[in-house]
């Protein structure tokens, strides 16, 4: 009998919380049954596998991440809404360093898992319309993404590693990222015509 007050959600949370302190990449299903008192035979009657542990994990993460970014961009616009943007990206990304982990990977156009796709594709639309003030076109709009999105994983995985050494105020760092940020992107030159126009969820 699965043990009591134990059920599939419990375990996913209890695997998320221990993702935060060990590493995803880290966490085993030994060091989950032994986090939660029991056996780890006994823990395949609520997970089928590491796989499917570490699957709910990162559909937890993404929609939790996803709330986080939208809630704090949502009415805002332009700058502001870079700006909201960026400090939730930051402040989940450093509190949940296990989950984050997880919730970054990108679903390829072969993944058959089409509610990871759904919600990964959810986070991209968030950032495109956080951008979407900044009225960029075509292959920029995707270029911009990019680098936001690129610049905030690195500060903030940097930090979270308690990467940042020298004596100088991490948050005066991490304002002076962002506002290099924004200015870049309200100086973006014009798109040439005929440049590509779609945009890449999913990454």
């Amino acid at each position: 009998m699965p043990r009591a007050g134990l059920a599939p959600a419990a375990v996913v949370d209890a695997g998320a919380a221990l993702a935060d302190e060990v590493g995803f990449e880290k966490l085993t299903m030994g060091l989950l049954a032994e986090r939660l008192g029991v056996r780890t035979p006994s823990l395949y009657k609520h997970v089928e596998s590491l796989e499917a542990l570490r699957r709910g994990i990162t559909l937890q993460a993404m929609r939790d991440f996803t709330d986080a970014v939208s809630r704090a961009a949502v009415g805002q616009s332009g700058a502001a809404a870079v700006r909201a943007f960026a400090d939730a990206y930051r402040r989940w990304a450093v509190a949940h360093p296990g989950r984050y982990a997880s919730a970054i990977r990108a679903p390829g156009d072969g993944d058959e898992d089409e509610e990871l796709r759904q919600v990964s594709n959810e986070l991209m639309r968030i950032m495109y319309d956080v951008l979407a003030g900044f009225e960029l076109r075509g292959t920029h709009a995707v270029d911009a993404a990019r680098v936001l999105r690129s610049s905030l994983h690195g500060f903030a995985t940097v930090e979270a590693a308690g990467g940042f050494g020298l004596p100088r105020d991490v948050d005066r760092s991490y304002r002076f990222l962002v506002d290099t940020l924004v200015a870049g992107l309200q100086h973006v030159p014009v798109e040439p015509s005929g440049a590509a126009s779609s945009r890449e969820f999913h990454e």
